[in-house]
């Protein structure tokens, strides 16, 4: 399969200073790539970059093959692109405000304004003012407008600042829906990692403008050691029972609860042992490793 994007060695300098230092990844069609990071990583720098809205130091970036330096709008007729907040027409309707910017792009009919409306669930409000429009409706009619000339590419700098949780629901259900459905590419900066582990197939991890891994975020979650917090009646008995068992592993006692970091499949075979030793068990509970949790240790591990 091709890449929709590949960026090879991007590199942005401005004076002595290295904002972004040689980043190479790709985005395959139906993927949606998060791009996360400290503040400062290099984010929003790479994504300008590779739409054209500052030059780059060094690299190459290619979309569908054209390189974007030789034939910038060969290569943008394929991109759709939100970077902050959507820029619309405060004083005309949703629907006008989308007529306006599908002249901008050859061949757009009628047929496909109404799937883009129906796609981004605008049917109601379409003919209102966009003045009227709540900040979830503005980023879907700029999702809207980004989406109406059938790009194979998205590319959204942030797209979830400033929303509510039911909005962040919202477009997070569309970008998957568009991913999965129409085999739409997505590369997406966010600071959210809760937002990243429910929506990426993979994250590339910057820091300090270097690229320090890019990883499938099923298999960044899969054997997570989780923390097992178990309730029980006689800590007395239980802690050499853990120890014996989990050698060289943390335990944290306090007062009728141990905690240990173990894998899920773990539990059964504790619980059993401890009930062996004569321990009542009241209760299991854990908590498992996120994503942002794997991203800090990462990230300080690089440092």
């Amino acid at each position: 399969m091709s890449s929709l994007l590949q960026i090879r060695d991007l590199t942005k300098k401005i004076g002595k200073k290295t904002i972004v230092d040689r980043l190479s990844f790709d985005v395959q069609p139906g993927e949606i790539v998060g791009l996360v990071g400290p503040n400062g990583a290099g984010k929003t720098t790479t994504i300008r970059m590779i739409v054209g809205l500052i030059s780059k130091s060094g690299g190459q970036v290619l979309i569908q093959g054209t390189d974007v330096d030789k034939s910038f709008e060969t290569a943008m007729r394929h991109v759709g692109v939100i970077v902050e907040n959507p820029d619309l027409y405060k004083y005309l309707s949703g629907y006008d405000n989308l007529i306006h910017f599908s002249r901008m792009s050859p061949g757009v009919s009628q047929e496909r304004i109404q799937e883009v409306v129906s796609l981004v669930g605008l049917e109601e409000s379409i003919q209102s003012k966009v003045g009227t429009y709540s900040l979830g409706m503005k980023q879907r009619l700029g999702l809207a407008v980004v989406l109406v000339h059938k790009p194979s590419l998205l590319v959204l700098d942030e797209p979830t600042n400033g929303l509510d949780p039911a909005g962040i629901r919202e477009l997070r259900e569309h970008l998957i829906n568009l991913s999965k459905k129409e085999g739409t590419g997505v590369l997406i900066s966010s600071h959210l990692m809760a937002e990243m582990e429910m929506m990426c197939d993979r994250v590339a991890i910057l820091q300090k403008g270097k690229l320090i891994g890019i990883h499938r975020v099923e298999e960044m979650m899969q054997n997570q050691l989780m923390q097992v917090r178990f309730e029980i009646d006689r800590p007395d008995l239980a802690l050499p029972v853990l120890q014996s068992l989990l050698s060289g592993k943390e335990i944290i006692a306090d007062q009728n609860t141990l905690q240990v970091p173990i894998n899920k499949e773990q539990i059964p075979e504790i619980t059993e042992k401890l009930m062996e030793a004569g321990v009542k068990v009241y209760g299991v509970q854990t908590a498992k490793r996120t994503l942002e949790d794997k991203f800090i240790e990462i990230t300080e591990g690089s440092a």
